[in-house]
């Protein structure tokens, strides 16, 4: 090193090729922490939902009282995400315990594996797994099992679509947990599974213990130490491909928008089933699996859920359109659907014949977006593939008198979200236009009308 102190040239070509070399590291590593950063930017991005930007999944985990290995705690989940729900076979919950917990007990659920409990001797724990599941209990159970907002089989209806269903509780007596604030552990890892993935989990964070009222109403009492966790729906995680698409017909034009070809993917096509299948009549075939693997009807969209747009009538002041969800599943029954369409002309809604409707307004100067579901009893279950696989409604809107047009496909949606998961939709060059003979046939008739009151005025002067 001594002897490249001085101004060798040697030397000098050294250090600069080491400072070139340091200078290239430095820029490789620059761009490996910026796709990191974009990388990461990308998923926070899909996890956030413009039109539902306060949707989340909360879960509160009270503990009620100690025992003497441990407590009991009360489970809550609510949903508050407007028109994003789980639907049957219903909802899956997990963790991983922070020290050697048990689960002696449970009220309103149940664990879906004992685990290996052979170190106990006489009272057997209900589930001695490291990284329980839970899963809700189905609705008729005995009256001693149940605790509010508990056994509705795992289905959770969305906030905005029915807030007394939108929550979910269950009771669960934990041991060897440590009986005071400080010796009890937050578990980690906390997961939620629907009928699929898609949900992703934070941190349990210690808050302000929850407050409750007594059955009289006359009286609070207070959790002994509760925590929250917050898990957010990603499309990134919930599937590769889309689960629903979007044709369009209308009243001026013959021709109709079909769904793009194979919009939600074709890896099924080999395994799809004509609707006039001899293996449907298998016993079961219709049972929904945990695991949310489908059975499709052969379709050249290959898509579960197809919503068609219809632009029906066009009246003076108003103009009407017929919507109509049809399901290809087999093996799934949607429970407590949602249809969410993106248009500039819903903040002019008049009248819904046969869903019910909410507007969502994300944003204060726009209201361009709105919910449609199935009126409770009547069409909140979409029925599996079939005769009876099918909803349908209409919409009576009132024009906007200074946009409202045919033209250029401006009646039909910008987006279109089933179950809140954003549809395929047909490419936008292939809309149904309005013929050319409709504006000659209107200029024929302007001229027409010109030259007949021409006539009259003359006949009227001479």
């Amino acid at each position: 090193m001594d002897a490249c102190r001085g101004e060798n040239p040697v030397c000098a070509g050294v250090r600069n090729d080491v400072r070139r070399r340091c200078r290239l590291r430095v820029a490789e590593l620059k761009l490996q922490v910026t796709a990191l950063l974009g990388f990461l930017t990308f998923l926070g991005a899909d996890a956030y939902d413009p039109l539902d930007p306060n949707g989340n999944i909360t879960i509160r985990w009270d503990v009620v009282s100690w025992t003497p290995d441990g407590y009991v705690a009360v489970v809550t989940m609510n949903n508050f995400q407007m028109y994003r729900h789980i639907m049957s076979p219903g909802w899956t919950m997990g963790w991983t315990w922070a020290k050697k917990e048990v689960i002696w007990s449970m009220v309103g659920a149940q664990a879906t594996e004992q685990g290996d409990c052979s170190k106990f001797k006489g009272n057997i724990p209900h589930c001695c797994k490291r990284t329980p599941a839970v899963v809700d209990l189905l609705p008729g159970v005995p009256y001693n099992q149940q605790i509010q907002n508990c056994c509705k089989g795992g289905v959770l209806s969305s906030w905005g679509q029915d807030p007394a269903g939108s929550v979910a509780g269950f009771q669960v007596s934990v041991g060897q947990a440590g009986t005071t604030n400080r010796t009890v552990r937050v578990p980690r890892n906390f997961t939620l599974m629907g009928p699929g993935p898609g949900y992703t989990c934070g941190p349990a964070k210690i808050v302000p213990s929850t407050t409750f009222l007594t059955p009289d109403r006359r009286r609070k009492t207070q959790a002994l130490m509760t925590w929250n966790v917050t898990c957010t729906w990603s499309k990134f995680l919930a599937s590769k491909n889309p689960t629903c698409c979007v044709s369009f017909s209308s009243f001026y034009n013959s021709t109709i928008t079909p769904c793009p070809t194979c919009a939600c993917g074709c890896e099924n096509k080999r395994n799809c089933v004509r609707s006039d299948s001899k293996l449907l009549s298998t016993s079961g075939i219709n049972r929904p699996r945990r695991d949310g693997v489908q059975l499709l009807q052969c379709t050249h969209h290959m898509c579960p859920v197809r919503v068609h747009w219809h632009v029906k009538l066009n009246y003076k002041e108003y103009w009407r359109v017929k919507i109509a969800i049809t399901n290809f599943n087999f093996r799934t029954n949607y429970t407590q659907w949602t249809l969410v369409a993106q248009h500039p002309n819903l903040n002019n809604v008049t009248q819904v014949f046969s869903f019910d409707y909410k507007p969502l307004v994300p944003y204060q100067s726009i209201n361009d977006t709105g919910m449609f579901y199935g009126i409770k009893f009547y069409n909140d279950l979409l029925m599996e593939a079939g005769p009876l696989g099918n909803v349908q409604s209409e919409v009576l809107l009132r024009k906007d008198q200074d946009t409202f047009t045919l033209k250029q496909g401006w009646a039909f949606p910008r987006k279109v979200y089933f179950n809140g998961e954003e549809c395929m939709m047909p490419p936008p060059d292939l809309y149904p236009f309005l013929p050319n003979a409709a504006h000659v046939g209107a200029r024929v008739a302007l001229d027409c009308f010109a030259s007949c009151a021409l006539l009259v005025l003359l006949l009227v002067v001479l």
